[in-house]
């Protein structure tokens, strides 16, 4: 990851004027509405808001899980059509085969037709991330014999195996106790700092967002739209003591606030609905 990717760094992913509806029992729910948002080479971006309001959705785009009811997303100008081998996709429940031992985890994606790639440089590339995610002595356990935060290393190494351009985390960290949380974390940013990668994450801590991104993208109550979005002024690499910065709690006050806003909107919500 760069230290900071700057307005020059080229725009990988445009979304323009995006919408989905999904049909329901009612009719038609919008669940995005209007969004258009630019994602540069190296950025780190997070996206913030209520639950349910449509953030996933959003990241499912990118994906190739979803497509759009109306308008555009683009990745390196073209139409994303489907999943690809170019976007590592990083969720809360692990996402991995717990019949295959680390290792074989970790070499699994690297099997595929897509990603094929000869024995020899296989093996380098399982060691690679095994030594990277701190799991060379669990080589041959199974995911049952593991930690909660070694297995989201795992679910990181095996994304990171197939050398993905771009990195999507669906709420990564959410299932953790805040100690282990906050060493993937630092261990996130320590391996983007040599493996330069775009990534978009979901999630609901606002302190989570701040430590991390580039920038913030805070979006409303759904259909989800883009409230703000908000440029991160701390630099990489970042340390822990970023969060004794008199900023950090400045914009976590802003962000909280328009957080439990569109909360409000939310609820709402709920009661013109109910009535």
């Amino acid at each position: 990851m760069t230290t900071d990717p700057g307005n020059d760094a080229p725009v990988r992913v445009s979304f323009r004027d995006v919408r989905v509806e999904f049909p329901t029992a009612h009719g038609p729910m919008r669940v995005l509405d209007g969004v258009s948002l630019d994602i540069r080479q190296g950025e780190f971006v997070s996206v913030i808001g209520p639950s349910g309001c449509g953030k996933t959705t959003l990241m499912n785009i990118l994906g190739g899980f979803v497509q759009p009811s109306a308008g555009q997303v683009l990745l390196d100008g073209r139409p994303v059509q489907g999943p690809g081998p170019d976007r590592g996709v990083i969720f809360q429940e692990y996402g991995v085969f717990p019949w295959l031992t680390v290792r074989r985890n970790i070499a699994f994606g690297l099997n595929l037709s897509g990603n094929k790639v000869p024995r020899q440089e296989q093996q380098a590339i399982v060691e690679r991330y095994m030594g990277l995610m701190g799991l060379k002595d669990f080589a041959d356990h199974y995911p049952k014999h593991l930690s909660g935060g070694m297995r989201q290393r795992l679910a990181l190494a095996r994304a990171y195996a197939v050398r993905p351009q771009f990195l999507l985390m669906d709420e990564p960290f959410g299932a953790l106790d805040a100690q282990t949380r906050s060493a993937m974390q630092d261990l996130l940013l320590e391996v983007l700092q040599t493996e330069n990668k775009t990534v978009m994450l979901i999630t609901h801590s606002v302190e989570e967002a701040i430590y991390l991104s580039s920038r913030i993208v805070v979006v409303t109550a759904r259909p989800a739209r883009i409230r703000t979005v908000i440029d991160v002024p701390f630099g990489y690499p970042r340390a822990e003591d970023v969060h004794e910065d008199p900023r950090f709690a400045q914009l976590r006050a802003q962000i909280r606030e328009l957080v439990m806003q569109e909360y409000a909107a939310q609820a709402r919500q709920a009661v013109r609905l109910s009535d």
